[in-house]
């Protein structure tokens, strides 16, 4: 997840700290997990979402989606509703989650007077749809299309401005309803968004066990993580690196294999429950550094920053060996693990101070149990970037070209 903070959180009326973290004291925290009532995962499950649906009794159902989305998936869907005796109600998505389109979208469905909101399509559609679901207070179905991030899962939404700038985050009281997959649809998507995901759900161990570590840490809930959390992040890293590889070959093949069902659980299930009940910490803080470069956050996928983020909090602990481990396997599967691969220089210093000044604004670090200053984030980048030029160097990056080229 990108940005996330308790005071852009208050934006929205709900801040789960204000629930979570009511523990008996600061220094005996609550710890709390929360996760969708229901997560369905499989190849061609799409052709069924209406039957998912009888346990809601849905009746009138909105269907988010792009107009390219409606007339894909969205056809499948609506005709899943109509053998399942669901009236659907389409909504088209312009591509952009802003407060605009989030109050379009409201009274558009709030006057079709339906029950239940599908989101059909890429994180933006997903974060809109939940908007507008909790606004209208009705059940949250999300049915992502890629398998690039851990937000489908989630109660968090980021929020963008009518021209694609970062404007927030909101928090929901719910977590979705229900979370469909279908693996048959993830596979026919570029094999880059399925890589990204992967450097995204690299970084749920990572940063969980730096809170977990930390008898201060606490999750974007404000309150400790669990050790179910935690062990879905270990998990989470355990698959990537066993089935990562095999995975991305089914998707170049638009194929669906035993891999790839467990990469996209875990890119979608494992990271998203891990990252909301299992903690943040540095991976997310240099992403979120890197989207204050305009270069960065044009070229650059979401997890992707957070990969390179990965190398540099395993830096910034001193644990090498482990940021080897990870950059290897970044290289093998096509992930950034370099300055260059990501239109940047360590000679840069103006995108580099840009980097470090927006990482330093993320509440997230305070989960280390050492002060975090600009220049041990500076250090961290540049000795991750040095770790990644030479893995360049020895074993190359066709990998890395075959998804950027």
């Amino acid at each position: 997840m990108g940005v996330l903070s308790q005071e852009i959180g208050r934006m929205s009326g709900f801040v789960p700290s204000d629930i979570y973290a009511a523990g008996p004291s600061d220094s005996n925290k609550t710890s709390a997990l929360i996760s969708p009532a229901k997560y369905i995962q499989g190849e061609g499950i799409l052709d069924h979402l209406g039957e998912y649906l009888k346990v809601f009794d849905s009746k009138r159902v909105g269907v988010l989606a792009s107009r390219r989305g409606h007339e894909t998936q969205g056809l499948r869907v609506v005709d899943s509703l109509k053998k399942s005796g669901c009236v659907s109600v389409p909504s088209i998505f312009d591509g952009e989650c802003c407060r605009e389109a989030i109050n379009f979208h409201l009274k558009e469905l709030q006057s079709e007077g339906v029950d239940t909101l599908i989101s059909l399509g890429g994180g933006k559609c997903v974060d809109a749809g939940k908007c507008v679901a909790s606004r209208l207070e009705v059940t949250s179905v999300i049915v992502p299309t890629l398998a690039s991030n851990d937000a489908p899962c989630s109660a968090v939404s980021a929020l963008y401005t009518s021209s694609g700038v970062m404007d927030g985050v909101e928090f929901f009281p719910n977590s979705p309803s229900l979370v469909l997959v279908d693996t048959g649809v993830i596979a026919q998507a570029p094999a880059r968004y399925l890589v990204a995901g992967m450097g995204d759900a690299m970084a749920t161990w990572y940063e969980s066990r730096v809170c977990m570590k930390n008898p201060k840490g606490t999750t974007i809930l404000g309150a400790r993580p669990t050790l179910a959390a935690s062990a879905m992040g270990e998990l989470c890293s355990k698959i990537l690196f066993e089935e990562g590889e095999q995975a991305l070959a089914a998707t170049k093949r638009s194929e669906v294999n035993f891999s790839l069902e467990k990469v996209v659980e875990a890119n979608t299930l494992l990271s998203g429950v891990g990252f909301e009940s299992g903690g943040l910490a540095g991976a997310h803080g240099f992403a979120h550094g890197y989207t204050h470069v305009p270069i960065v956050e044009d070229r650059y996928l979401h997890g992707e920053m957070v990969a390179m983020g990965v190398q540099a909090q395993l830096m910034m602990e001193k644990d090498v060996g482990e940021a080897d481990r990870v950059a290897n396997f970044f290289a093998r599967v096509g992930l950034p693990v370099c300055l260059s691969q990501m239109s940047l220089s360590k000679f840069d210093k103006a995108a580099l101070n840009s980097v470090v000044e927006g990482a330093l604004g993320y509440q997230a670090f305070r989960n280390f149990p050492f002060d975090v200053t600009a220049e041990k984030l500076r250090k961290a980048i540049i000795d991750a970037d040095e770790l990644g030029r030479e893995i360049v160097r020895m074993k190359g990056d066709r990998a890395y070209k075959y998804l950027h080229d």
